[in-house]
């Protein structure tokens, strides 16, 4: 061991093995720690790789963090090397490795990254929207409710956007999507990145959630275009709501038509009708 212990966030390939650097190759063979969120994938990259784990590998999951993590600082004090592992990606990125990250930087203890391949920036560089400013949203709130409102609070985000999904949330997601950021905003879905079956959707959120009504599986990453401000003033498009409604349009579908002519938010719209009324 060396005289300083050192914790290493590994980037692990996404989907081909071939992507694995040198220098991954040399670390899983030299650390003395590896702790893995799943010990059989890491085995079997290993064998992928043809190189031999000497050091001792533990697990370190969602469920077992907490606890794992104490273990590991006090590896890290005795002048262990501890490289941490996920299924795919880099550990940290809705993955564990945040919580050990932590203490060990509380610790004084170097803290450093063998960097990787991510799906984050993978997606975000072949989607064809703007890459000059984006943010990471993870996954989505499950409960309809949750999800609602943090899209809501989204949908004024300038920057574009990634997002991870389940596969059979898909529909149901990219349509609260459409609901709240407009049906025509620009997006792409990216499934099993780097992968065999690779495959990236391009279109509107409404035509992106048709799409994945037929069925989704593999590993999926959303993309979304960020807001694009000063399509449209709030007092004119009320003032067009108002005025389809008085030629017999149904409120609903006034205000829907006009938030996607203008390039506002339908829900903002709704709000600020209901609010002057």
């Amino acid at each position: 061991m060396s005289e300083h212990g050192r914790l290493v966030l590994a980037g692990a390939p996404i989907g081909q093995a071939a992507d694995a650097s040198p220098r991954l190759r040399d670390l899983l063979t030299t650390a003395d720690v590896v702790a893995a969120e799943d010990t059989r994938r890491l085995r079997r990259l290993a064998t992928d790789l043809e190189v031999e784990i000497r050091g001792r590998i533990v697990s370190y999951y969602d469920q077992n963090e907490a606890a794992r993590a104490a273990e590991l600082i006090e590896s890290l004090r005795a002048g262990a090397t501890v490289v941490v592992i996920t299924d795919a990606g880099m550990p940290g990125v809705s993955d564990p490795g945040y919580r050990l990250t932590s203490l060990a930087v509380e610790a004084g203890i170097p803290v450093t990254a063998l960097p990787g391949p991510s799906a984050v920036t993978t997606a975000l560089a072949i989607s064809g929207l703007p890459s000059d400013r984006f943010c990471f949203e993870g996954f989505p709130p499950r409960k309809q409710g949750e999800r609602a409102r943090r899209l809501a609070e989204l949908a004024t985000e300038q920057r574009t956007m990634v997002f991870f999904e389940a596969p059979h949330r898909l529909e149901e997601c990219l349509a609260a999507m459409a609901e709240a950021m407009g049906p025509d905003r620009r997006a792409a879905v990216c499934r099993e990145l780097t992968k065999t079956y690779e495959e990236v959707r391009r279109g509107g959120l409404a035509e992106l959630a048709e799409w994945a009504a037929g069925g989704v599986k593999g590993e999926i990453t959303i993309v979304v275009s960020g807001h694009v401000p000063g399509q449209g003033s709030m007092e004119d498009a009320i003032a067009l709501v108002d005025e389809m409604v008085g030629n017999g349009t149904k409120a609903k579908d006034a205000i829907s038509e006009v938030a996607k002519s203008m390039g506002l938010v339908k829900r903002e719209l709704y709000d600020a009708v209901h609010r002057r009324a």
